[in-house]
């Protein structure tokens, strides 16, 4: 299904009104959305195909997320950078993703997932950059994407509920996941 700028914005309103209100009828979320019911059921049909259609985008959006960063060929760190930029753009949808996840949705069973060509760019991508010494090596490509999406996913809710402020988060997570949360020692 090929979505319209329009549409994007009704499920960016979407994913939030059914993290907000998990239970709700397609009439409460359409409201919740700033449309009619109407609107939502031509949109989707039933809540069951929207959930599937927001899925959908979702993964579509993650892949987008790697296609418009310069992973393989960039500097490591400013690749870094625009990968934390591209996911904070797309909050809704990571909030969405994170209150829809299953383990079977990034890759956890094993089984090939629409989601793993996502989480193997993003191994290639750690991987390169402890290669050209950007990252450390102690620590394998793998775990550096799970660490990454743990804390892009930590944060946006943390938004989300109003325990962080969105203007710091870019900076927030490079900085912990760069540097830690150990306090610079002085040299005396």
């Amino acid at each position: 299904m090929s979505l319209t700028p329009q549409d994007e914005r009704l499920i960016k309103a979407l994913a939030l009104a059914i993290v907000d209100r998990p239970r709700a009828t397609l009439k409460e979320l359409a409201e919740a959305a700033g449309v009619s019911k109407a609107t939502l059921h031509r949109f989707c049909g039933t809540r069951d195909n929207l959930v599937q259609i927001m899925e959908n985008h979702g993964n579509t959006v993650l892949n987008r997320i790697i296609t418009a960063t310069d992973l393989e060929q960039g500097d490591p760190l400013e690749a870094f950078r625009s990968l934390i930029n591209e996911h904070l753009a797309h909050r809704e949808m990571l909030v969405f993703l994170l209150f829809q996840y299953r383990p079977d949705t990034l890759g956890l069973t094993g089984d090939d997932t629409e989601l793993q060509s996502y989480s193997d760019a993003l191994d290639r991508f750690f991987l390169r950059g402890q290669q050209l010494g950007a990252f450390r090596i102690d620590i394998t490509a793998a775990v550096f994407t799970e660490l990454f999406l743990t804390m892009i996913f930590g944060m946006v809710d943390a938004e989300r509920r109003g325990r962080a402020a969105s203007a710091n988060s870019a900076h927030i997570l490079e900085q912990m996941f760069l540097h830690g949360a150990a306090v610079a020692v002085k040299p005396q």
